[in-house]
C-alpha cells in the first residue's frame, strides 16, 4: 500500500520509515519534513541510507494530495488538526500519532492542553490504537489515534489489575523516559551539559498524558514523570491498593492471563529494566504485591519511539488491514 508519512523528519518520524522499510505491505512515497524540505531522508538521517536511498522530504501542503492509501501523522500537538480532516475527507485511511485525537471531550483539550480543539466534530471518531486493549474495535477503522508513550506503558502494567477489581486508588504512577520523547527540536532544557548525568521530575500534577490514562483506564491518577540521560527507552512504576488478598504469584498469573495471546507483551517475573525492550515493539511487564501494606506495584518497559508511538502505529494498522500483527515490526531488542 502506498503510505505518506507527514513529519518523517521528526524521532517519531524517522522510526516510521525504519519500520515501513522492513515491511512487506507499505510502500512509502512520501515523506514530509518542512524544516528538511528538499533533504534526502539519506543525508538527514544516515541510518536509513540503504532503505531510502532516493527519497527526498516534502512540505506537508505539498502531500496533501498525493495518491496514497494510508497516511501516518507524527506531528507535533495541534498540527495534526490542520492535516487529519483533509486526508479523511478524502477517503485516505489516516494513523495519526499525535495527540490530537486521542481524547473523546473537547472540554479536555482545553483543559489539560491549554487550548480550544480546532475540529471538534472529529473527537470520539478515532479508534484508539492500543491493541493489547481495543484490538477488535481496531479490524476494519479507517481513522487510528495512536496513544501516547506514558498512556501505553501504565495502560498495559495497570490495566489488567483495574480490568480485575482486585485494586483501587489512590492509583501513582511514576515513570522515566530518554529524551527522544521529548522530540527532535533542540533547547535548552535537553541542552548535553544541563542533561548528562542529570534527572528531574516535569509536568509536575498537570501532565498532559494524565488525561488520556484516565480516560483508558477509568480512574483517576497521580503521574509523575521523570527525564533521565538516555536517548530512548521508558520506564513506569505504578502503585495502588489491593481490594483482595492478592499474591505476588497472583498478580503475575493475571497479567499473564491478560496478555496470553498478545505477541507483543512479555511477562517477566523480575522487574523489568529500561534496556530490555530497546529497538524493538516489546512491553516487558511484571508485579509485586507488598502484603505488609497491600500496595501492589505494577512495572512495565517499552522503547518510547517503537512500542510508545511509530511501532504501535503499524501494529495497530497491521490489526485494521487484517495483517498478521507483527508484519513488519521488530520483535527483538538491542543489548547491550
Amino acid at each position: 500500500m502506498r503510505a505518506v508519512v507527514i513529519g518523517a523528519s521528526g524521532y517519531a518520524g524517522s522510526e516510521l520509515l525504519r519500520i515501513s522499510a522492513a515491511h512487506p505491505e507499505l510502500d512509502v512515497v512520501v515523506a514530509t519534513g518542512d524544516s528538511a524540505a528538499g533533504r534526502y531522508v539519506r543525508d538527514h538521517t544516515p541510518a536509513l541510507r540503504y532503505s531510502y536511498p532516493d527519497l527526498q522530504f516534502t512540505s506537508v501542503s505539498d502531500a496533501k494530495d498525493v495518491d496514497c492509501d494510508v497516511a501516518f501523522v507524527a506531528l507535533p500537538h495541534g498540527a495534526s488538526q490542520s492535516v487529519v480532516p483533509h486526508f479523511l475527507e478524502r477517503d485516505v485511511m489516516v494513523v495519526d500519532l499525535g495527540a490530537d485525537y486521542r481524547l473523546t471531550s473537547a472540554n479536555d483539550y482545553q483543559e489539560w492542553y491549554g487550548e480550544s480543539h480546532r475540529t471538534p466534530d472529529l473527537l470520539g471518531s478515532a479508534t484508539y490504537g492500543l491493541v493489547e486493549r481495543h484490538r477488535d474495535d481496531l479490524r476494519g477503522s479507517r481513522f487510528i489515534a495512536v496513544p501516547g508513550c506514558y498512556p501505553t506503558a501504565t495502560s498495559l502494567a495497570l490495566g489488567p489489575f483495574i480490568d480485575r477489581n482486585v485494586i483501587d486508588g489512590p492509583y501513582v504512577v511514576n515513570a522515566l523516559s530518554g529524551v527522544s520523547g521529548a522530540g527532535r527540536t533542540p533547547s535548552e532544557r535537553l541542552h548535553f551539559p544541563r542533561l548528562e548525568g542529570n534527572a528531574e521530575a516535569y509536568g509536575l500534577l498537570r501532565h498532559r498524558h494524565t488525561i488520556e490514562m484516565q480516560q483508558e483506564l477509568g480512574v483517576e491518577l497521580l503521574f509523575t514523570p521523570h527525564l533521565v540521560p538516555v536517548s530512548r527507552g521508558m520506564l513506569v512504576t505504578a502503585y495502588a491498593q489491593t481490594t483482595t488478598s492478592l499474591s505476588t504469584d497472583e498478580s503475575l498469573d493475571i497479567l499473564r492471563s491478560a496478555y496470553t495471546d498478545n505477541p507483543c507483551v512479555v511477562v517477566v517475573e523480575e522487574p523489568p529494566t529500561l534496556k530490555d525492550p530497546l529497538g524493538s515493539n516489546l512491553c516487558f511487564v511484571s508485579a509485586r504485591v507488598d502484603q505488609r501494606t497491600g500496595w501492589l506495584i505494577a512495572m512495565s518497559s517499552i522503547d518510547n519511539l517503537v512500542k510508545g508511538a511509530s511501532g504501535q502505529a503499524v501494529q495497530a494498522w497491521n490489526v485494521a488491514m487484517g495483517l498478521p500483527e507483527t508484519l513488519g515490526l521488530p520483535m527483538s531488542g538491542i543489548t547491550p
